[in-house]
């Protein structure tokens, strides 16, 4: 793996305030967003945002909760353009090889917080559909690197961006989203080995926080997630 994770020069840390503004005015314009509890960030140490995960606009519209720059992890094939790989290293991206070890890949994540840098670990793991936060499609790798680092988990409902970009379609839709951060879960402590069943408990705490944020985003918006679509043979 590459290292992408060298901090940034001035004059990257102003274009960084650049695109993150423009991209703020433009994620405003579009969904109208609000964010709910923004308290709830831990200000000066690293921490795990965990969102729920229901539309590809996720990504750019929950970076907007805050204006400090979070890490998060890209296919490594989107670094192999010039322009893309400075503009995602920009924002935060950084590449993780599509096939290798998923220990290659947390241990990156690992690094980055051990520098103090934010993190954002998407709990299950590809977009999924509905407004229940299923346990059979919750990923171990927040509860695991926060229990390694220390780092607490911050999660974070959104809702209205399945909306604003409905599953099978290529248009986006000017829709209204809401965003609500919920309390940091700080992990236990352990010296050493990190039990399996510390990770499972981590995991299931950090589900029913997502789906308690999760709702609450849906109930201020006032409308479901979409559920799942249908296959062409229903």
């Amino acid at each position: 793996m590459k290292d992408y994770g060298k901090k940034l020069s001035r004059v990257e840390r102003v274009a960084y305030r650049f695109a993150w503004s423009v991209l703020w005015i433009l994620s405003k314009v579009l969904f109208r967003f609000r964010v709910v509890d923004k308290k709830n960030f831990p200000v000066e140490e690293a921490y795990i945002l965990s969102p729920i995960h229901r539309s590809y606009l996720d990504t750019p519209v929950g970076g907007m909760v805050t204006a400090r720059r979070q890490r998060f992890m890209g296919k490594e094939s989107l670094w192999k353009n010039k322009f893309s790989a400075t503009l995602l290293s920009l924002v935060g991206g950084f590449p993780v090889e599509r096939g290798t070890a998923d220990r290659a890949a947390l241990r990156a994540c690992q690094e980055i917080l051990e520098r103090g840098e934010p993190l954002v670990m998407f709990p299950e793991g590809t977009r999924r559909h509905g407004p229940i936060v299923k346990k059979e499609e919750m990923h171990a790798g927040p509860a695991f690197i926060s229990l390694r680092t220390g780092a607490p988990i911050v999660p974070m409902g959104i809702a209205g961006t399945d909306h604003a970009w409905p599953p099978g379609t290529s248009r986006i839709r000017p829709t209204k989203v809401i965003m609500v951060v919920g309390e940091p879960i700080y992990p236990k402590v352990f010296d050493g080995r990190v039990p399996r069943r510390a990770v499972d408990e981590l995991t299931e705490e950090l589900r029913q926080h997502l789906q308690t944020v999760f709702d609450q985003a849906q109930e201020i918006l006032g409308r479901p997630a979409l559920p799942e679509p249908l296959s062409p043979d229903d």
